[in-house]
């Protein structure tokens, strides 16, 4: 059974992805430019709608330029099955006989 992963602008858990597209291309922590900006909305609401809206413009031209390929879903079945395998090299010794 294949997952369904949509597009990370319209996933119902972010505000159209930007921090999580920013932290998936740097490698960082999404949540700490979360903070950033929340802080600074603080001080100045409407320069940070605009940082925010044009950190939307600059990950939609480079996911529309350069998209991120990955890898297909395997089927559970086949992950499980690996385990299963896995789990059976495991050398076996053969155990004492209590007397």
């Amino acid at each position: 059974m294949q997952s369904y992963q949509p597009a990370i602008f319209w996933r119902e858990d972010t505000l159209f992805g930007v921090c999580e597209a920013l932290g998936e291309d740097f490698r960082f922590n999404p949540l700490w430019l979360r903070i950033a900006l929340a802080i600074g909305l603080l001080w100045d609401p409407l320069a940070m709608i605009y940082a925010y809206l044009g950190l939307a413009v600059v990950v939609l031209i480079s996911r529309l330029l350069a998209p991120n390929p990955r890898p297909a879903a395997r089927p559970e079945a086949e992950a499980e099955a690996e385990r299963g395998a896995a789990a059976n090299e495991v050398e076996q010794y053969p155990l004492p006989i209590a007397a």
